[in-house]
């Protein structure tokens, strides 16, 4: 028998929480539409409990074009024994669901941008009803969250977990020690350009353990990427406790730092970008980065771009057609190496 909707929600799952065991089953939000007057968007969730322990809350999909995240939580969903579980794991694979289907990064019901909609509001857009469920139901049952995502279809990402900077310093260590032990070659403390209505902050401020993931981008998946995601998300699961064993970690993590929003670099033109470093190369401040080609004339002058501090290229614009205020690059510092 499914949970009841709580007050003020429409949202309701059709799993029970409480009940060990293994549970296929939905997120069901009511949704009347010129195809279905009486319609629901339907969710994917399971979950896997055995007795007593930490919950582990699993995403994926907060952004319908990131496929990393769908693919290996759909996956674990129909592989992991619950007998090897001890607590909880709460595994949504699509967040955004109808972005999800629409492979967009935002939904095509209402436009919502599930990671820009946090903590969400239960009379508000569809985007942002599931975003109040999700902070007043599932984040409250959970001890560790673990959000996948990618770079989706316009940017290209070095493939890092990452943490961030938080005024409790010992849930940001835990945080940090989380990401480190997702197993990713690149592991980032992270800035945002803005935090606020992030899904991360969002579970940060309930206390939380908090990892996010960039696997690459382009809107697909590689083999490699997939290896980094399956195998992250065991080791996630093996740092909360929930599965036993040691997490199997690269020989060497590097370690980056985003300092503040000096490493994010922003369009100031509309044209053609041409980048002139590649993804994973160590810049210094004032190296060429990009330029951009004015296309709608012959004639005009490039325009250039400078790298703002020393660093690598943690990400970079993957469409090359681009409007102003478009991030172009972003550069992290170098911390260091972490071994096993």
């Amino acid at each position: 028998m499914g949970s009841e909707p709580l007050p003020n929600t429409s949202m309701s799952a059709t799993i029970d929480f409480e009940s060990d065991g293994v549970q296929h089953g939905f997120l069901q939000l009511p949704y009347s539409s010129d195809r279905s007057a009486w319609g629901s968007v339907m969710i994917p969730i399971c979950q896997i409990k055995n007795g007593h322990g930490p919950t582990a809350l699993l995403t994926g999909g907060n952004h319908g074009d990131e496929y990393e995240g769908p693919t290996s939580l759909l996956k674990l969903a129909n592989c992991l024994d619950v007998n090897k579980v001890q607590g909880r794991v709460i595994i949504v694979p699509m967040m955004n669901q109808p972005a999800f289907e629409a492979g967009s990064r935002t939904s095509p019901i209402d436009a919502g941008n599930m990671n820009r909609a946090f903590p969400g509001h239960p009379y508000g857009t569809l985007t942002e009803r599931i975003a109040d469920y999700f902070s007043r139901v599932l984040v409250p049952m959970c001890d560790y969250a673990l959000d996948i995502h990618s770079g989706g279809k316009t940017l290209d990402i070095i493939p890092f977990a990452a943490a961030h900077r938080l005024h409790n310093k010992t849930q940001e260590q835990a945080c940090m020690t989380g990401a480190l032990l997702f197993g990713a070659p690149y592991t980032v403390l992270m800035v945002e350009i803005d935090p606020t209505q992030l899904y991360d902050t969002a579970v940060e401020n309930q206390g939380k353990i908090f990892v996010t993931t960039e696997l690459r981008g382009g809107g697909t998946t590689t083999p490699a990427t997939m290896a980094i995601a399956d195998r992250g998300v065991q080791n996630f699961l093996k740092y909360t406790g929930i599965i036993a064993g040691d997490p199997e970690l690269p020989q060497v993590t590097q370690l980056l730092d985003m300092q503040d929003e000096c490493c994010y670099h922003v369009s100031h033109d509309q044209g053609v970008l041409e980048l002139k470093v590649a993804l994973g190369a160590q810049v210094r401040q004032g190296d060429l980065i990009a330029r951009i080609h004015n296309h709608k004339r012959t004639g005009a002058p490039a325009c250039q771009y400078y790298a703002a501090m020393d660093g690598i290229v943690l990400g970079r614009r993957h469409t090359p057609l681009t409007e102003i205020g478009d991030t172009i690059v972003v550069l992290a510092s170098v911390l260091g190496d972490a071994t096993d």
